[in-house]
């Protein structure tokens, strides 16, 4: 996959690649080969960087490319695999988050692909942002690759659904303007990391490598 290729602009192409990798996903679950199989190389749409090839991996390139050649925001803007540190009392993890986007150098939306729910995944998105930010942000994408809820980054609301209504880059800095990014006390963000932390590391899959948990004894 190369950076600055022709984004697929119809509905129909964009739904019909999204039904083919989530039936190739479905599949490998089935057989218990996991979303975590690697199936060769790919290149990173952001930054050309060579990736493993998964099926969860292939989402997140689709997810790139529609933030940048349908809804208008530069790579520059877009901080693809952010690596978050979560304290969750004795137990510490490093996580990953899928996108952050900042604009004119302030975080405004962070975008978090998972396979399945995206309901499920909107409390512990929510907290990753918060986390992430140190503060209350504009917008909260939680996506499965085919579907999305786009969150209020301040009071969790539901303001959208499906990746149509993910904000362009000119409807985002409006929303940014008339933000209050609000600063997150640290005892809010110590029960935000407890709610990372039990999400997505006490209740991640087995076979998933992105997320480092750190030895106790050793911290």
């Amino acid at each position: 996959m190369v950076p600055g290729r022709v984004f697929e602009t119809t509905g129909h192409q964009r739904l019909k690649r999204a039904r083919a990798l989530h039936s190739q996903q479905q599949w490998m679950r089935k057989t218990n080969m996991g979303h975590h199989l690697i199936l060769g190389e790919l290149e990173d749409y952001l930054t050309g960087e060579i990736l493993a090839d998964t099926a969860d991996e292939r989402f997140r390139q689709e997810i790139a490319r529609l933030l940048v050649a349908e809804k208008g925001y530069g790579r520059a803007e877009i901080a693809a695999r952010r690596k978050l540190p979560v304290n969750a009392g004795p137990n510490s993890a490093v996580v990953p988050v899928d996108f952050v986007v900042s604009l004119q150098g302030r975080i405004c939306m962070v975008v978090r692909f998972g396979p399945g729910s995206v309901v499920t995944r909107q409390r512990s998105t929510l907290a990753a942002a918060r986390l992430i930010a140190g503060q209350s942000i504009p917008v909260v994408v939680v996506t499965n690759g085919q579907t999305a809820d786009i969150l209020d980054g301040a009071t969790g609301k539901r303001i959208g659904e499906g990746l149509a209504a993910v904000p362009r880059r000119s409807e985002l800095a409006q929303m940014a303007e008339r933000h209050r990014f609000e600063p997150i006390s640290t005892e809010r963000l110590e029960k935000e990391a407890r709610i990372v932390y039990a999400f997505e590391v006490d209740g991640a899959c087995p076979c998933d490598d992105t997320i480092c948990r750190m030895d106790p004894s050793k911290t």
